[in-house]
């Protein structure tokens, strides 16, 4: 009987073993520069439905949509979408007063950006697409300043979901570069 057990949790821990998963996050341009300025507020940030998942998606064609069930998310996507256009902004806007949220008061904040990402994915075409609406409002009156939708392609440098997740991340520095000029 021990053996029995013995050889079953070896075959679990093996199973486990070989299917392996990968890991990917969203990364900024640099780091936002360190110190005060401008205070800007990023989120809350809703992704399309087929997006709100750990795994990374796939244009297969125009009607279809892969799942990569290996290949995920290092966090939760809104947040990280967040995290790296705030960072993005910083960086454009020259200040290191970036905050995401959920943030506690808006004190020291004179904007506050909301993103609706609709689209963020790669196809078999070799490139990723970002499609997201954006709105900047000013503080504390909680005025409506821009409100645009963004919508872009980034070529992949190579195959594979890391070349993938690089080009998604160029796409949000992109975004940033807009979203920063109606703040400006």
């Amino acid at each position: 009987m021990r053996r029995l057990f013995a050889l079953l949790l070896l075959v679990l821990v093996s199973g486990c073993a070989s299917s392996s998963k990968s890991f990917y996050m969203l990364t900024a341009e640099g780091p936002a520069p360190a110190g005060g300025g401008r205070g800007i507020g990023v989120g809350p940030v809703t992704v399309a439905e087929y997006l709100d998942r750990p795994n990374l998606v796939i244009q297969e064609s125009e009607n279809s949509l892969a799942v990569a069930e290996d290949h995920r998310w290092a966090g939760d996507l809104p947040t990280s979408v967040a995290r790296v256009t705030a960072t993005n902004l910083g960086r454009k806007l020259s200040t290191g007063n970036v905050r995401v949220y959920p943030w506690q008061g808006d004190d020291g904040l004179s904007n506050q950006v909301t993103l609706d990402i609709r689209q963020l994915h790669a196809g078999a075409d070799g490139y990723a697409v970002l499609e997201a609406g954006w709105r900047v409002y000013s503080l504390p009156d909680r005025r409506l300043v821009a409100s645009k939708t963004f919508t872009d392609r980034e070529a992949l440098e190579r195959d594979g979901y890391e070349a993938m997740v690089a080009a998604e991340s160029r796409l949000l520095g992109r975004l940033a570069d807009e979203i920063a000029k109606s703040i400006r």
